[in-house]
C-alpha cells in the first residue's frame, strides 16, 4: 500500500451526484457489518482489531508480535494467515515455531484459504495499529509509549548482555594479567610466570579434576606405600620443621598429607583441591577429630583466595608420569610465589629426571616389529601411531644396559615454570652389548611405585656395545593445545622421533 499527495487542490475535486453519494453510503454501512473468523477457533469477530485482541487474549498468540519475530513482509504475513487457516495449525505450535526454515514458506500459501479473509485485507505496517482503533486517543498515546519504552528496554537488555560477555572475557584477561603483575612484584625470587595451567580456565580444567573425583585413583596412590610412607616418615621425621608452623596442601586429595602434617605438630593446615573428593576430605579429616587444624578449600589455587597472607610450608603430591605430566608442579609454583613466607620451604625440595637404555628385543618385538606381518598381512603403517605414544609400565631390571643419567634436576624453591620445558644433551654408557630398542625414565630396579617408567619405544633397535657412549639431547615441552599434557623429542644416533605424553 502507498500514499501520495498531488498539487491538486480541493475545489479542482468533481462534487459527487446524489447517486453517487447514496452508492458511497451503502457501502460503507456494508463495511460496518464485516466479521472476521477466528484463526485459531470457531468464533467469529466483529473486526480484525478484535480478532487480533481475541488471539492474544483468549489464545496467547499475539499476530503483530509473531509478525516481528518472524520479520515477515506483507507476502510473509499472508502465507503466515493461509497456512493456519489451511492446516488449522495449533496455538502451542505457533508459538513455537523457531526462526528457522517457516513451515508457510512456501508460494502455494499466496492463495487465500478464507475468500474475502478481512484479516489479508491490512498490511504488516498497520497490523500493530488495528488493537488500538478502539482506544481513546489519550489511551491510544500511552500504549504508543509503553509500546516505545519496551522496545527500548529489550534492546537495552541486549546490549547490556552482549557488554556482560565481553565483560567477563574481559576481567578473565585482566585476572591474569594481575596474576602476573602479582608474581612479578616478587623480586624476592627472580622472574616468574603463572604459566599455561593458570591462564586454563575451569571448565578448560573440568577433566582434570574430575579424573580425581573418583576414589579409585586417590586408593591406588594411598596403597603406593614407596610413595605415602616417605611423605608419612620425612613429617614425622622432622617435626621440628612443622611444628608450630601454617601449611598449605596443594591438591589434597584425601587429605592425608594434611593429616600427616597435623600429626607432625602444624598450628594449622589448608587443604586445597578442585575435585570433588575434597568433600569426602572434609568427612575423613572431622572423622579424626582434625577439624580445628585443618581448613578445606575447594577451588583451583591459582582462582582461590586463602584465610591467611603467608605460610610458612608447601606440600604437595604433584608429580606425574615422566615428574612432569599433568604439569601440577605449575600449580605448586604458583602457590610458592603468591603465598609462601620469605623463608618458607616447599616439599618435595628436589626431583630428578633421568633416562636409562633398555635392551629387550621381545619388548620390541611385540610392539613394533609385531605390525610388519599381521596374519601374513603388512601393517607397518600402524607403527606410525604406536611409536609416539610413550608406555607406562614396570620394566625388568635385568633388561637396563645402560648406566642412568640425570637429565634435569629440579629445586622446587627457585625453579620457574619456563624452566620447566627444556632441552638437554646426554650419553650414557652401555654396561652390557645387544640392541637398545627403548628408552625409559624412573629407575625399575626400586621398589615398584604407581609411577611405574615411561618407556620410549625406538622405531629400529640401535646395537651398541659394553663401555661404548652413546650420545642424544631430549627436549621437553608442553602441549600448546593440552598444557597438561608432554611433547618429548629424543633424538638419538642420528634418529629422532617426537613422543606425546597424554
Amino acid at each position: 500500500m502507498a500514499a501520495y499527495t498531488g498539487t491538486r487542490g480541493c475545489d479542482d475535486v468533481p462534487a459527487l451526484s446524489d447517486s453517487d453519494e447514496e452508492q458511497w453510503q451503502s457501502m460503507e454501512e456494508g463495511s460496518e457489518h464485516i466479521t472476521v473468523p477466528c484463526l485459531l477457533c470457531d468464533r467469529t469477530l466483529a473486526s480484525v482489531s478484535e480478532t487480533v485482541q481475541h488471539c492474544k487474549a483468549d489464545h496467547g498468540v499475539d499476530i503483530p508480535a509473531l509478525v516481528q519475530k518472524h520479520r515477515l513482509d506483507d507476502y510473509g504475513y499472508i502465507k503466515m494467515i493461509n497456512y493456519i487457516r489451511n492446516t488449522k495449525f495449533s496455538a502451542e505450535s505457533l508459538l513455537l515455531t523457531s526462526n528457522g526454515p517457516l513451515p508457510w514458506d512456501s508460494d502455494e500459501y499466496l492463495k487465500p484459504a478464507l475468500a474475502d479473509d478481512p484479516l489479508l485485507q491490512i498490511d504488516v505496517e498497520e497490523l500493530s495499529e488495528v488493537t488500538a482503533v478502539t482506544l481513546s486517543p489519550a489511551a491510544d498515546d500511552q500504549v504508543s509509549l509503553l509500546l516505545q519504552r519496551a522496545t527500548q528496554a529489550e534492546d537495552r537488555a541486549q546490549r547490556a548482555e552482549e557488554a556482560l560477555a565481553r565483560a567477563m572475557d574481559d576481567l578473565h584477561k585482566l585476572k591474569l594479567l594481575a596474576q602476573g603483575l602479582v608474581l612479578n612484584t616478587d623480586t624476592s625470587r627472580g622472574p616468574s610466570r603463572s604459566g599455561a595451567i593458570a591462564e586454563l580456565r575451569e571448565d578448560e580444567d573440568e577433566a582434570y579434576f574430575s579424573s580425581y573425583g573418583h576414589y579409585s585413583i586417590h586408593e591406588e596412590m594411598l596403597k603406593d606405600k614407596v610413595r605415602t610412607e616417605s611423605y608419612r616418615d620425612f613429617m614425622y621425621r622432622n617435626m621440628d620443621i612443622f611444628k608450630g608452623k601454617v601449611v598449605l596442601d596443594v591438591g589434597c586429595g584425601t587429605g592425608i598429607l594434611s593429616m600427616f602434617a597435623a600429626k607432625a605438630g602444624a598450628r594449622k593446615v589448608i587443604a586445597v583441591d578442585q575435585s570433588e573428593i575434597i568433600y569426602q576430605a572434609m568427612d575423613i579429616v572431622r572423622s579424626n577429630k582434625l577439624e580445628d587444624t585443618i581448613t578445606l578449600i575447594k577451588g583451583r589455587i591459582e582462582e582461590i583466595g586463602l584465610p591467611v597472607e603467608k605460610v610458612d610450608i608447601i606440600i604437595s603430591e604433584w608429580m606425574g608420569y615422566f615428574l612432569l605430566f599433568e604439569s601440577m608442579l605449575d600449580s605448586v609454583l604458583y602457590a610458592r610465589d603468591r603465598y609462601l613466607a620469605e623463608d618458607g620451604l616447599v616439599y618435595p625440595d628436589r626431583c630428578n629426571i633421568s633416562l636409562a637404555a633398555v635392551g629387550d628385543t621381545q619388548k620390541h618385538s611385540d610392539r613394533i616389529a609385531f605390525w610388519d606381518a599381521v596374519y601374513d598381512f603388512k601393517m607397518t603403517c600402524m607403527k606410525k601411531a604406536v611409536i609416539p605414544e610413550p608406555v607406562v609400565e614396570m620394566l625388568k631390571p635385568e633388561t637396563v644396559i645402560s648406566e642412568p643419567v640425570v637429565i634435569r634436576t629440579i629445586d622446587c624453591g627457585s625453579v620457574t615454570v619456563s624452566e620447566l620445558e627444556f632441552t638437554e644433551d646426554f650419553s650414557l654408557k652401555i654396561t652390557a652389548s645387544t640392541f637398545c630398542t627403548v628408552m625409559f625414565s624412573t629407575a625399575p630396579d626400586c621398589t615398584k611405585t604407581h609411577w611405574k617408567q615411561t618407556v620410549f619405544l625406538l622405531e629400529s633397535p640401535i646395537p651398541v656395545k659394553t663401555g661404548e657412549e652413546l650420545p642424544g639431547q631430549i627436549t621437553v615441552h608442553k602441549n600448546r593445545k593440552d598444557p597438561r599434557a608432554l611433547l618429548i623429542t629424543l633424538d638419538i644416533a642420528g634418529r629422532k622421533q617426537t613422543y606425546s605424553l597424554q
